[in-house]
């Protein structure tokens, strides 16, 4: 009973551990979007590569500019779309892990290389 209370407060308060995704399951764009990541750009807008605030507390707690973000190109649209990486360390090129958001931020799944 406990488990599933913490579980509920977790999923409502944004705690819950972001479920995995594998690279190569991405979509293909989000598969571009790595590889310029790891690569160092150059990137198609504006805002990649700029400090990721996390304020919702949805990604593991980390010290301010620790996070960037990056956009997936979502095909069909003329603007940035909902779809992001975010990826934390202290090297952008040689990032320590990576999240993507289908959602504009609103949930994340870890990506495992």
């Amino acid at each position: 009973m406990r488990r599933l209370l913490f579980m509920l407060l977790a999923c409502c308060c944004g705690l819950a551990q972001a479920q995995d995704i594998a690279a190569g399951d991405l979509p293909p764009e989000g598969r571009e979007t790595l590889t310029l990541i790891y690569r160092g750009g150059s990137f198609p807008y504006a805002r990649d590569g700029k400090p990721f605030g996390n304020f919702e507390k949805r990604l593991p707690l980390q010290r301010r500019g620790y996070y960037r973000e990056y956009t997936v190109a979502t095909p069909g649209i003329k603007h940035r779309g909902a779809r992001r990486i975010v990826c934390g360390g202290e090297r952008p090129r040689q990032p320590d892990t990576c999240y993507y958001s289908a959602d504009h931020y609103r949930s994340f799944r870890e990506i495992i290389q």
